[in-house]
């Protein structure tokens, strides 16, 4: 099997298309989990590094979906960060 570079492929969370297909919001899954928002945002947005078994199994439980339903891989590369809003200097 060919060898594939760090930037061919990345692992894309379904977390938004899955709530959305359950008509569930973050914050009730954040409840639902006990995992707080930000963490699920930071899982939503294709910036987590990592995840816990048990967070992954939590997720997958509520959202009655397999692992494989909550992520895939995708050809290129993650898309860019968006520019975060946060306080504007004075």
């Amino acid at each position: 099997m060919p060898s594939v570079g760090v930037s061919d492929r990345y692992v894309h969370c379904r977390l938004t298309e899955l709530l959305d297909q359950r008509g569930m919001s973050l914050t009730e899954l954040s409840d639902r989990v006990g995992v707080t928002i930000a963490n699920l945002s930071i899982l939503k947005n294709d910036r987590a590094k990592a995840i816990r078994f048990t967070t992954l199994a939590a997720i997958c439980d509520v959202l009655d979906c397999e692992v494989g339903e909550l992520f895939v891989i995708l050809p290129g590369s993650p898309p860019a960060p968006r520019a975060r809003r946060g306080r504007r200097s004075p």
